[in-house]
């Protein structure tokens, strides 16, 4: 089992920068790969990045190559998104999620968090 609780959200202007935290629970987080989604209002969750259970291959979302950058940290049980150059887009309820494969399906990830907003003002 884990637990999965999102950091970082908040109201940022168009151009800024946020960094986003996963902090997981259960000793077995290290052993799963791990997705950043978001879902903004009337539309479908949208897959982000993903990271392999060790760090060492990464996955992203068109939109936001060059823009956002995934990385973890298993012995602090964490994942992070950083997310510069955003846009007003951006804006969107994020979320982490974790499971046994490296994906972009959201269906293929077992645990997720209770999501933290992003807000980016033009």
């Amino acid at each position: 089992q884990v637990q999965l609780v999102e950091s970082g959200g908040g109201l940022v202007q168009a151009g800024g920068s946020l960094r986003l935290s996963c902090a997981a629970s259960g000793r077995t987080f290290s052993s799963y790969n791990v997705g950043w989604f978001r879902q903004a209002p009337g539309k479908e969750r949208e897959f982000v990045a993903a990271i392999t259970w060790g760090g060492g291959s990464t996955l992203y979302a068109d939109s936001m190559k060059g823009r956002f950058t995934i990385s973890r940290d298993n012995a602090k049980n964490s994942v992070d998104l950083q997310m510069n150059s955003l846009k007003p887009e951006d804006t969107a309820v994020y979320y982490c999620a974790a499971g046994t494969f490296w994906a972009k399906n959201r269906g293929l990830y077992d645990y997720w968090g209770q999501g933290t907003q992003v807000t980016v003002s033009s």
